[in-house]
């Protein structure tokens, strides 16, 4: 599957769900709040500080 490097939000869906993981687990994972994980999954937000 190709994807657009741009288009993080998908990236970010495509590979949590391809690792079987919810958004509460990969939000604990990465130290962040599962709202934080749809935020950035909608591109309402971005992931960068983490960056």
């Amino acid at each position: 599957m190709h994807m657009d490097a741009s288009n993080i939000g998908d990236r970010i869906n495509h590979l949590r769900r391809n690792k079987n993981m919810t958004q509460e687990q990969l939000g604990l994972v990465l130290n962040v709040s599962p709202q934080a994980v749809s935020k950035w999954e909608k591109e309402t937000r971005s992931p960068i500080s983490l960056l």
